[in-house]
């Protein structure tokens, strides 16, 4: 490394964030990076540690102390160019990725690990500030038609690299706009639009083609798809939601999680709102589920102005410090705080809803009680909360099976996946292909990007005999 005792000279320093009372105000982004000085330092703390871990914890396989080096070096384009030769999005993963990355870096061994994720993040975003991302167009046309169902990160990354592997690529998106997950699930604060936008823009400066607000397998039937294209990449989202099934589900405002978010997402936009208005102005709101999503939903309902919000979770409360003797390299289970928990939310663990009452048709509270060690209820410790809007973020448990996996006929696993292993990502049915949360269930964006190329490298094989493309 460039600074053998850098790791011991600077400390651990992340960027910093807008007050809480500010940014309550916008869906805007809101951290405040640090300036490349700092950066440069905290590349330079990156060890020389023979075995990189930090290489085991990344699903993309980004080759970490190599960039972290050119930082400290400030050669940022050949850090840029080392980058996009294993990640094909870093400004996705620089925002939204909760970097398992740092949780193996040996430096973690004593709470210090390097900032991974910001240093990706600068990397990038000073790449396309400089102008030096540009479309890749160097490469022959093939005559091969590649099909990409879904436009997530899984989706893109696959149409990229299919695309520089010299294929003509058509990727079909039901929403208005391409991004999936990325435009309707992830709040605005976490990840600007425009972010999606300018690199959407690339890849059709490469030759990608976007067909938006086409639902394939109603719209457009799966017989045209297999008749028109030489390979069929099946790249949708695990869009199933986990329901809770008790009484008073059915009564008005009770939704699903990514409802709420996705409709936030469009009135952000500008968009066209489809159903329902949800809002949770003026009300009280209870977010079941403790995961990311009901994360997204805390952060949401406070800049809508919530009353209150409150997040219920059926696990109990985790160690806030993880043993790292017994869980180090591996990604910890351990209390996590989001910035979103940071702007106002109450807390709960180890409870489970039991019924929601209403009045006049609409939800007003919420049954719940603890629960013990097996999940079962503990008799005693009912409680009641007052809510005007109930979001079910409990996770997903599969794809959608209805319409297009139903008309093609894949094969499924046992969890209601589409079945394809991770060598070949062939389907049950040929030519077709799937890859991301459609075949691994509900994952990282990071998972769905190493998904989306290694899929890309299958099809490549399939189509070509031969493939140059990397895994």
């Amino acid at each position: 490394m460039g600074k053998p005792t850098g790791f011991k000279e600077f400390p651990r320093q992340e960027h910093d964030n807008a007050p809480v009372a500010e940014r309550l105000k916008h869906y805007r982004e809101f951290t405040v990076p640090l300036d490349e000085a700092g950066l440069s330092r905290q590349a330079t703390s990156c060890m020389d540690c023979g075995v990189p871990f930090c290489h085991t914890g990344c699903p993309v396989n980004n080759i970490i102390p190599d960039w972290n080096d050119l930082v400290y070096r400030n050669r940022w384009r050949d850090a840029l160019e080392v980058l996009h030769s294993t990640n094909n999005f870093p400004e996705f993963t620089g925002r939204v990725c909760p970097a398992p990355c740092e949780a193996a870096c040996t430096l973690n061994l004593q709470d210090s690990p390097v900032t991974i994720k910001d240093i990706e993040h600068a990397i990038v975003e000073k790449g396309w500030a400089e102008g030096w991302i540009l479309p890749d167009n160097c490469h022959p046309r093939t005559g091969k038609r590649a099909a990409v169902v879904g436009s997530g990160p899984a989706g893109l990354a696959a149409a990229q690299q299919l695309a520089r592997a010299g294929h003509a690529v058509t990727v079909f998106e039901k929403n208005g706009k391409a991004g999936g997950l990325l435009r309707y699930g992830i709040p605005d604060f976490k990840l600007d639009k425009s972010v999606i936008d300018r690199r959407i823009a690339q890849m059709q400066a490469e030759g990608v083609t976007f067909r938006t607000g086409i639902e394939v397998g109603k719209a457009l039937p799966a017989a045209d798809l297999l008749r028109d294209f030489d390979a069929v990449l099946l790249t949708g989202g695990a869009e199933r939601p986990r329901d809770l099934p008790v009484p008073g589900r059915d009564l008005d405002g009770v939704h699903f999680a990514m409802e709420f978010l996705a409709q936030s997402n469009r009135r952000v936009a500008g968009e066209a709102i489809v159903g329902p208005e949800i809002l949770a102005t003026g009300k009280h709101v209870v977010v079941i589920g403790g995961g990311d999503t009901g994360s997204d939903c805390v952060g949401t309902s406070n800049r809508q102005g919530a009353l209150s919000v409150t997040q219920l979770e059926i696990m109990p409360k985790l160690p806030v410090k993880e043993n790292k003797l017994l869980t180090w390299p591996l990604w910890p289970q351990k209390l996590r705080s989001s910035t979103s928990h940071e702007e106002g939310c109450e807390r709960r663990w180890g409870v489970t809803a039991q019924s929601l009452g209403g009045q006049g048709g609409r939800v007003a509270t919420l049954n719940a009680i603890e629960v013990d060690s097996r999940l079962q209820p503990v008799a005693g410790t009912e409680f009641v909360l007052q809510a005007d809007l109930v979001l079910l973020a409990m996770g997903f448990v599969h794809p959608v099976h209805e319409g297009l996996l139903t008309a093609l006929g894949v094969d499924k696993d046992a969890r209601g996946n589409v079945k394809a292993d991770t060598e070949s990502y062939r389907t049950s049915v040929d030519k077709v292909f799937a890859a991301g949360d459609m075949r691994r269930g509900q994952s990282l964006v990071v998972w769905a990007i190493r998904e989306g190329r290694q899929a890309a490298r299958a099809v490549d094989e399939f189509l070509m005999g031969r493939t140059d493309l990397p895994r």
